[in-house]
């Protein structure tokens, strides 16, 4: 028996409302080929197919099928989430589907909220004084805002005193992204605390020194690549003198 491993994926993921991880779809496979090995009789009757399976294999299988659905514009996409893949329909068909299921059209965010949301997805985990010394202005509404649609959440309290609340994203914050994971988020020139904090820690485990590039900042110039080879013009100091000299006495004896 044969199957088609592409084919297979995409069935397996038509068929629940759960995303599906490389992970998990090797270990279903696994669980397939341990079942079928242990209820056929002849080699004929055993699969030919995820026996040699591997995660690059998965990986190949769903980009194929994310390109396809794009490719031919399908009613349906292939997305993926921070807990793995799974099938969504197309955005151009939203409002359908929102009135189909007596849905609610989708949360908007004010300036303000956005503007709170980037710096906490940036800084986190932050605190509210934080957020305001960079907004200039109190967020209190923004917060409460975030908190309620469970786009941030209280991640602790910072080691400064009277101990101030943190916050951090959520799982639904990379959904309503559109990203699986943090790193996904587009590049920024000021390191974040968990940026630093992981900078710190892989230090601490090396034995390289730090520089410029451990950091995110340009090579510094060598010694050695300065262009110390250049001719320049010889100055002769004491004629420059001699001509400044007579150049304020002449000012001089004009404003007499």
């Amino acid at each position: 028996m044969n199957l088609d491993l592409k084919k297979t994926v995409e069935a397996l993921l038509l068929s629940t409302s759960e995303p599906l991880s490389t992970k998990d779809l090797l270990g279903l496979f696994r669980k397939y080929l341990d079942q079928a090995f242990e209820s056929k009789d002849t080699e004929e009757d055993k699969p030919l197919v995820f026996e040699t399976l591997k995660k690059a294999d998965l990986e190949g299988v769903l980009k194929a099928i994310t390109e396809e659905a794009e490719a031919e514009d399908r009613a349906y996409r292939l997305a993926e989430g921070p807990k793995g893949y799974y099938i969504a329909t197309a955005p151009q068909f939203s409002d359908y589907i929102r009135l189909l299921r007596s849905e609610p059209k989708p949360m908007k965010l004010t300036m303000a909220a956005l503007e709170t949301l980037s710096i906490i997805a940036y800084r986190q985990p932050v605190t509210r004084a934080e957020i305001e010394s960079i907004r200039g202005v109190s967020v209190d509404s923004p917060v409460g805002r975030l908190l309620e649609l469970e786009l941030i959440l209280i991640t602790g309290r910072a080691e400064l005193p009277g101990r101030p609340i943190q916050y951090g994203t959520t799982e639904k914050f990379l959904e309503f992204s559109g990203i699986k994971d943090l790193e996904d988020l587009p590049a920024s020139d000021i390191m974040t605390n968990v940026q630093i904090d992981d900078c710190m820690r892989k230090d601490a485990q090396s034995d390289a020194a730090v520089d410029d590039s451990t950091v995110g900042l340009p090579k510094e110039t060598e010694p050695s690549e300065l262009p110390l080879d250049e001719t320049f013009v010889e100055v002769d100091w004491q004629k420059e003198n001699i001509e400044a000299d007579s150049f304020t006495e002449n000012s001089d004896e004009g404003k007499a």
